[in-house]
């Protein structure tokens, strides 16, 4: 028994002894340094604040607004840039239209007598039978000449031949010449009508299919009526094409003739309604209105054409209406030509590009399929190849000198 006192009392001095080495080693541990106190900093001057002054006011003599010198007005300080001036494009003086087809002569004969010249071979032969009569035909008919005209033609010149007997070059001339003048027609009123009795302006409607030139028409128009003294408004009416519009007012700028556009895919009747009320205010001339171009085919664009000339009318009746073609195109400007007159009342006819490969019978079919005079071509790509159609120029070109 006194044994595990003695080893209890053991025990408990171990435990003492190890407790207090324990307590002495922490105690004894170094302590963190303390952190390093804050440096002193030294606070930036204080800036002056608005009416403050910088510095120590000093003494000084002050002067009255009226004292100090001011800059003259017409020294330099601040450069100022100056806005760009846009210069105004410079007016051209069109060339007068009288004689123009008649000055062309030669451009038109150049591609045009080929007509003229087979009809004269022809018709030179010994003896004229039916094979040579037949021949007569076929070249009238590819010249887009038409069946019927073709047909009185040939009938005409039948007649006379036999009438005439023994014919010379300068009489078949002469009789060629005048039996194509009759099939063009010289009593038709072929001026463009743009000065109605006690009113003004004038209205012209120019209407087409699309890529027959028509904008071109209508710009080329305005210089050949600039070139007799009257003054234009055009109304830019094609507001589906983008650069109709644009291409439109360079015509009139170079002329100086005002341009009325609208909103692009806007309504078309809108700005030509506009470009007469304009035109009435401004006392202009004419009126000069470019549609939109139709496919015939197209029986909703067809009325919306029908629409512009019934809002033009509210302001005064049209005076022209007049059918853009393509001289090229042949018989199938005809078909065209038959719907436009459905809608609108077509009163004339410009053929745009008979200086190239158009065949020059296509006045005749026209005219006679429509009832209305050819009254302007165009005779080239240049600014003033627009010219009042004259039936004797015409004819002598296409027989040739």
């Amino acid at each position: 028994m006194e044994t595990v006192i003695l080893a209890v009392v053991i025990a408990v001095v171990v435990l003492a002894v190890l407790g207090g080495l324990v307590v002495g080693s922490r105690r004894k541990k170094p302590l963190p340094p303390p952190p390093p106190a804050a440096p002193d900093i030294t606070a930036p001057p204080a800036e002056p604040h608005v009416g403050d002054e910088a510095e120590t006011p000093r003494d000084e003599p002050r002067r009255t607004i009226e004292e100090v010198d001011l800059p003259d007005g017409g020294q330099t300080g601040v450069a100022v840039e100056e806005p760009p001036v846009v210069e105004a494009p410079e007016i051209e003086v069109p060339e007068p239209t009288a004689g123009r087809l008649v000055r062309l002569r030669a451009r038109l004969s150049r591609s045009q007598n080929a007509l003229g010249k087979g009809l004269l071979t022809l018709l030179s032969r010994e003896h004229l039978d039916d094979d040579t009569w037949e021949e007569i035909e076929d070249t009238l008919l590819t010249a887009d000449v038409g069946v019927m005209p073709t047909q009185e033609l040939v009938e005409r010149l039948r007649e006379r031949v036999k009438v005439l007997g023994t014919r010379t070059p300068a009489e078949l001339r002469t009789l060629l010449r005048e039996e194509l003048l009759k099939l063009v027609g010289t009593e038709a009123d072929r001026a463009v009508r743009t000065e109605p009795e006690g009113r003004k302006p004038g209205i012209v409607m120019v209407v087409g299919v699309n890529g027959t030139g028509k904008t071109t028409t209508t710009g080329k128009l305005a210089r050949v009526l600039v070139a007799d003294g009257r003054t234009v408004v055009l109304g830019a009416a094609d507001t589906f094409r983008a650069a109709a519009a644009d291409q439109l007012q360079t015509w009139g700028e170079r002329v100086g003739a005002h341009t009325v556009r609208g909103p692009e895919a806007g309504d078309p009747a809108s700005v030509a309604f506009d470009a007469v009320k304009e035109g009435k205010e401004m006392g202009v001339d004419v009126v000069l209105i470019d549609t939109a171009g139709r496919l015939h085919t197209k029986t909703g664009l067809m009325d919306e054409l029908g629409k512009v000339k019934r809002v033009v009318e509210k302001h005064a009746p049209l005076d022209e209406v007049l059918l853009v073609l393509d001289a090229t195109t042949g018989q199938n400007g005809l078909v065209q030509a038959r719907v436009f007159a459905e809608v609108v009342d077509i009163t004339g006819i410009v053929l745009t590009k008979l200086d190239g490969t158009a065949k020059g019978g296509i006045v005749v079919a026209v005219q006679r399929e429509l009832g209305v005079p050819v009254k302007l071509v165009g005779l080239g790509e240049g600014a003033d190849d627009l010219a009042p159609f004259e039936p004797e120029a015409f004819v002598d070109a296409l027989i040739g000198e």
